[in-house]
C-alpha cells in the first residue's frame, strides 16, 4: 500500500476492507489461537481479533505480526455496539488519509504509536 495507489486500494468506491478480510472461519481459529499462546483461557466472546494497523490504513490482512486478541474497552457491555473505541479512531484516520488531510504514513505511524493520541497528535481531534 503506497500514497500513489489509494484511489485504487483503500479508498476506491465500494469499500476495499471486505473484498481482502479473511473469513471468520479462518480469524476464528487463529483468535483461539492467538489467545492461548498468551495462555488466556476466558471467553473470547466480545474480544475482537484486530490488526494493530487497520485494514482501513493498507495493512497486511494476514500478518501474524499485526494481528492480536483484544478485549472489548472496560465497561463496555457485551452485544452492545463498537467493542472498543480504537475502531472509531482507524476511520477517522481513513477518512483523513482519503481527503488528503493527511499521508498514508503519518496515520498509520500515530495509530500504532498511540492510538489514544493518534488523531489529536494529527490535527483531526474534534
Amino acid at each position: 500500500m503506497t500514497q500513489a495507489n489509494l484511489a485504487t486500494t483503500i479508498c476506491r468506491k465500494g469499500g476495499y476492507t471486505k473484498g481482502i478480510r479473511p473469513p471468520e472461519a479462518i480469524t476464528g481459529k487463529e483468535k483461539r489461537l492467538n489467545a492461548a499462546s498468551y495462555g488466556d483461557k476466558g471467553s473470547l466472546k466480545d474480544a475482537e481479533y484486530d490488526h494493530l494497523l487497520s485494514l482501513q490504513l493498507g495493512c497486511d490482512p494476514n500478518d501474524a505480526r499485526n494481528l492480536w486478541v483484544e478485549p472489548a474497552d472496560p465497561g463496555h457491555k457485551l452485544g452492545s455496539g463498537v467493542n472498543n473505541l480504537k475502531d472509531p479512531v482507524e476511520t477517522k484516520l481513513h477518512t483523513a488519509v482519503c481527503s488528503g488531510k493527511v499521508t498514508l504514513k503519518a496515520a498509520q505511524n500515530a495509530i500504532v504509536t498511540d492510538r489514544t493520541t493518534a488523531l489529536s497528535k494529527l490535527g483531526l481531534a474534534a
